[in-house]
């Protein structure tokens, strides 16, 4: 291969991370042949290299599989998406999932060949992806709520963003995950068997002990004032509305 093609291919490689990874091993094995081509009086030094090329693919295809068993969506870069059947899919998956969410928590019938009742998860879809498409989310939401059976299509919806959850059915349990974990935003619900205003409760120890965190509550009102006084306790806001928080929700952790 000449080195312009070579540097052709070096920048397509760039794209993505799985590329710059390909790219880091061929640079190594790249190096390590010069040494061993080019050196003088290496002689005495064949043995750590010999270990090296020898260990090195094991250590390297010990990391892969680290990142495609926790960091798999964090494999591929925007522009493997782009224009592509797969991102298509993600898009009509998580419009889809919205809808049936909004059908199955308002109890009303939603029907999906009518453009006007579709249209607005299509736009909650397409624009949370199309305002930062071209960088990657952060990819994991805690989701308080002691019925997550009833959020499931709601949690589809993200998830065919790339988006993973850990969920927690009380306030203690939330606050234990965030003392070892890390998460791009929480979703929590207002009324849990601990009381009425649990979702309030969680989020005034969150704030109390420093964590700025993105909170969205997720209930069954939809009001202007329970929406004001969420964001005067510090949340996103408050909604009962599948394709407003998918919307918020994802503005909130790609930004």
């Amino acid at each position: 291969m000449t080195t312009e093609k070579f540097a052709g291919a070096a920048v397509n490689f760039t794209k993505s991370p799985l590329g710059i990874i390909a790219l880091f091993i061929v640079l190594i094995y790249g190096l390590a042949s010069m040494v061993v081509g080019f050196g003088s009086d290496i002689s005495g030094q064949l043995s750590p290299l010999i270990y090296f090329m020898t260990y090195f693919p094991v250590i390297v295809f010990i990391g892969f599989l680290w990142l495609v068993a926790k960091h798999h969506n964090k494999l591929y870069g925007p522009s493997d998406f782009k224009n592509e059947d797969n991102y298509l899919r993600a898009q009509m998956a998580s419009a889809i999932s919205l809808a049936v969410a909004a059908a199955k928590r308002q109890n009303e019938a939603i029907d999906l060949t009518s453009e006007d009742s579709i249209q607005r998860f299509i736009e909650a879809v397409l624009y949370s992806t199309r305002k930062e498409k071209h960088q990657l989310c952060n990819d994991r939401i805690l989701w308080v709520d002691d019925h997550p059976e009833n959020n499931i299509f709601e949690r589809k919806a993200f998830e065919a963003q790339g988006i993973e959850f850990t969920l927690a059915s009380s306030t203690n349990e939330a606050l234990d995950l965030l003392k070892t974990n890390k998460f791009a935003a929480i979703i929590s619900d207002m009324g849990r068997k601990e009381g009425s205003q649990e979702g309030y409760v969680l989020l005034k120890k969150l704030r109390e002990s420093g964590h700025s965190i993105p909170f969205m509550i997720y209930s069954s009102s939809n009001s202007i004032e329970h929406k004001n006084m969420a964001k005067s306790k510090g949340a996103l806001g408050s909604t009962n509305r599948a394709d407003e928080l998918f919307t918020t929700v994802m503005d909130a952790i790609c930004n």
